[in-house]
């Protein structure tokens, strides 16, 4: 049986929402923060979910996730009816070909395709198709086939994966869980929150274009000015390729706090309290270094005179790839996680951090 928090990211993975296009996404946060906030947008298509109790003269906390998923766009169509694309963020190698999408066309519909391959019958190498190298076929023969299904320059594009849940092992396997389950950890923390006194206010921020750049983070920075963040992060798992010592970001094992990456060394203090407060709790709590990767809070942590920003990483295997897999209990035990660090903010307590 599926929870209402399953449901959510069901919906959530099946959305269409490569970055620039997160208009699906969009629409369900807006539908489920009306629920129980006050819901805004803005150009760049962020969307701020305002708790009902906040009250305005408290410090801002923000609980932030990325809404786009990494995708393509067409850049022209070939001769013989292939279409010529590039990505929208960083594709993991050689995971497209082969793979089936949906290619958005100009009246809002879907043409079904798939990324080319070369059979092996007829392949001279064995190297795999990056993203820019690769074609897809919509069972158009020219141009103007192409034309007649009403696809153009600029048409946006998704692998075209179906969510499932295995109920006896918790485990759901879909497309865009980076960050789908964080949007779905943003949006039930904020649910569980109804009617709950704090000592600081939250505003919920589904984030726009985060795989090209962290743009909309910018935007969001500026337009709420927090004291405090915690992002929300479908965060790349190293269980199936990393020695047992070495893992820091294993499936299953709760959320994964990460004290370093490419754009951000994570405010000490503020990180050890986190982390401190979930142990406390009694939560399953991993902790990371990175040299790779980058999160929204490496915006966050320098925007506007600089927010003590910490990024819950939920463990996901296989992101930037056309399915992947995400634990029940890691988004569980974020949103438990959030919720603790949340109940202990204050104004004297980030003031003393």
């Amino acid at each position: 049986m599926e929870t209402e928090s399953i449901r959510l990211l069901r919906e959530l993975s099946e959305a269409f929402g490569p970055s620039g296009f997160e208009d699906e996404v969009a629409a369900i946060a807006r539908r489920e923060g009306a629920k129980w906030g006050d819901v805004r947008e803005d150009t760049l298509r962020n969307m701020y979910l305002y708790r009902r109790e906040n009250t305005g003269n408290r410090p801002v906390v923000v609980l932030d996730a990325h809404s786009d998923e990494v995708g393509l766009m067409v850049q022209y169509v070939h001769p013989n009816g292939l279409l010529q694309i590039v990505p929208l963020g960083g594709w993991a190698p050689g995971v497209l070909p082969g793979q089936t999408v949906r290619v958005r066309r100009r009246d809002g519909g879907f043409v079904r395709g798939v990324i080319a391959s070369v059979p092996p019958h007829f392949a001279t190498s064995a190297k795999p198709g990056d993203a820019a190298d690769c074609r897809i076929d919509v069972g158009a023969s020219s141009i103007q086939d192409v034309e007649a299904l009403g696809i153009g320059v600029g048409a946006p594009v998704v692998p075209d994966t179906a969510f499932s849940y295995d109920e006896a092992r918790g485990l759901c396997f879909g497309k865009a869980f980076d960050c789908r389950v964080g949007c779905a950890a943003v949006l039930e923390t904020l649910r569980r929150l109804q009617g709950e006194t704090l000592a600081v206010d939250v505003v919920g921020v589904l984030s726009s274009q985060e795989e090209v750049g962290e743009r909309g983070a910018m935007a969001a920075a500026y337009a709420v000015h927090p004291q405090a963040v915690l992002v929300f992060e479908g965060a790349p798992a190293d269980d199936t390729f990393t020695p047992d010592y070495a893992r820091q970001t294993v499936l299953g094992k709760g959320p994964m706090l990460r004290h370093m990456d490419r754009c951000m060394i994570t405010h000490p203090r503020m990180i050890r309290h986190v982390i401190d407060t979930g142990r406390k709790a009694g939560l399953p709590v991993q902790e990371a270094v990175r040299t790779g990767g980058g999160t929204n809070g490496g915006v966050y942590h320098v925007q506007q005179g600089g927010a003590p920003s910490v990024v819950i990483g939920q463990p996901v295997r296989y992101i930037h790839a056309p399915c992947s897999v995400a634990s029940v209990r890691d988004l569980e035990n974020g949103v438990q996680l959030a919720l603790e660090v949340l109940h202990s903010l204050s104004e004297e307590v980030l003031a003393a951090l």
